[in-house]
């Protein structure tokens, strides 16, 4: 059964196949190019067995009185994700940043939250920590994504004023963050992303004749994601190693960065695969992956949309071919 829907002014490529996370679908074959003005959309082929519970006779869902019964409902105490750390964090909504792209990953199973700060350091943040993550909170968080690093591996200013912490003190800081977030609950669980590689000649002439004394070298980004790795390892945090990972594209340098620091679309893609593979890889009970994790409000309803034999509905509760990735 072949069901179309019409949109106008849009382009949507699509390659190869995919497999739709929701059980009333098989797998779709996808025209390598489909550009579409006021023509069909998508087609989904939907197995026999894909028919739900609704007909147009008005019948009601099974296992339930009325539509929604059985619904499992996450409301007030859907999960939280909390990324926390410096600009990278702060940033990661704007320009198809990886903040949005775990937002609209884990809709209707987790709320993404945002705590990130422009130009902080690990100094900053210890100072804050138990203000931002107090222990007797009612509900805790499920997962805590925290990045810093970049900031205090700039080069110390003639000064002592700017954000540059030596690197033992940087190590410290971060292991007092690991302790604090995982005594917050027995099922707090915590990522830490490690410095990515900077474009130093971006940099450069991104900041000339702006800042004094500006010294941010991939030389030091190396040191403390080493530092931060090792750390975790001793610790039990999980680590994204973003040094190493932006550094596995041939084009890094250009693709990653917006400023040379900052990331584009492209770096920030990186860093979700990244996570993703350490949500699929962490043996965490339970899984925070999203394909593990329950959609709120996910039964099948009469007021889903009908389907083309004019009787049944499909349920679009975890339909994902809106995204222009499939994310694993």
């Amino acid at each position: 059964m072949q069901i179309f829907k019409k949109f106008s002014q849009l382009s949507i490529f699509y390659s190869e196949y995919v497999s739709f996370p929701y059980p009333h679908a098989t797998t779709v074959k996808k025209a390598h190019k489909c550009t579409i003005n006021h023509c069909l959309l998508h087609s989904h082929l939907v197995s026999s067995h894909a028919s739900h519970k609704f007909v147009s006779s008005g019948g009601k869902p099974a296992g339930g009185e009325g539509d929604g019964a059985g619904a499992e409902m996450v409301g007030p105490q859907r999960p939280q994700f909390v990324l926390f750390g410096s600009s990278i964090v702060q940033l990661s909504y704007a320009n198809g940043g990886w903040g949005a792209i775990l937002s609209d990953v884990y809709a209707r199973k987790a709320d993404i939250v945002l705590r990130g700060y422009y130009g902080w350091n690990s100094r900053r943040a210890v100072q804050v920590l138990h203000q931002v993550f107090p222990k007797d909170a009612a509900t805790q968080p499920s997962l805590v994504i925290v990045y810093f690093g970049g900031n205090d591996s700039m080069g110390p200013h003639s000064s002592g004023l700017g954000p540059h912490v030596p690197l033992p003190e940087y190590i410290e800081h971060m292991r007092s963050i690991a302790v604090h977030l995982q005594s917050l609950s027995d099922t707090t669980r915590v990522i830490f992303l490690s410095c990515p590689p900077v474009n130093e000649a971006k940099v450069r002439e991104g900041v000339s004749g702006i800042f004094s004394e500006l010294v941010r070298t991939n030389e030091l980004c190396r040191q403390y994601s080493e530092a931060c790795i090792e750390l975790c390892q001793e610790v039990g945090v999980k680590v994204v190693d973003l040094w190493t990972a932006f550094q596995k594209r041939d084009d890094w340098l250009t693709a990653c960065f917006t400023d040379g620091v900052h990331l584009s679309a492209e770096g920030s893609e990186i860093v979700v695969e990244e996570i993703l593979k350490v949500l699929k890889g962490a043996e965490w009970e339970p899984s925070l992956h999203w394909k593990s994790m329950l959609t709120e409000f996910g039964d099948d309803s009469p007021y889903d949309l009908v389907a083309f034999d004019g009787k049944t509905t499909l349920n679009p509760s975890d339909w994902t071919f809106h995204r222009a990735i499939q994310w694993d």
